[in-house]
């Protein structure tokens, strides 16, 4: 079983920074491929970013991209999400995810059967 843990949420300006961490516990790290998503209120959750499990290659939605970087530390059994220049637009909660099913990492929500409790981020205008 894989245990993840999101931290790093909070209230932010626009035009501000947050760095979010997931940390994973449980089976061993290497081979997944992780994911970030977000949920605001009243939406559906979408895609945020990916990363595969060699940390290669990495996936951003248009809404994010230049904006937000994922990166991980295998030896910290850790992924995150450094956000700079925040909008409203981005106030949600985020959610890291984990999965073996593709190791390149993937925009698609089912193929994570591995899933954090969320953390909120609220950027104010």
């Amino acid at each position: 079983q894989v245990q993840l843990l999101e931290s790093g949420g909070g209230l932010v300006q626009a035009g501000g920074s947050l760095r979010l961490s997931c940390a994973r516990s449980g089976r061993t790290f290497s081979g997944y491929a992780m994911g970030w998503f977000r949920q605001a209120p009243g939406m559906d959750r979408e895609f945020v970013a990916a990363i595969s499990w060699s940390g290669g290659r990495r996936d951003y939605a248009d809404s994010v991209k230049e904006r937000f970087t994922i990166s991980r530390d295998s030896a910290k059994n850790t992924v995150y999400l450094q956000m700079n220049s925040l909008k409203p637009e981005d106030t949600a909660v985020y959610y890291c995810a984990a999965t073996l099913d593709s190791v390149e990492g993937s925009r698609i929500q089912s193929e994570y059967p591995f899933w954090g409790q969320g953390t909120q981020v609220t950027v104010s205008s």
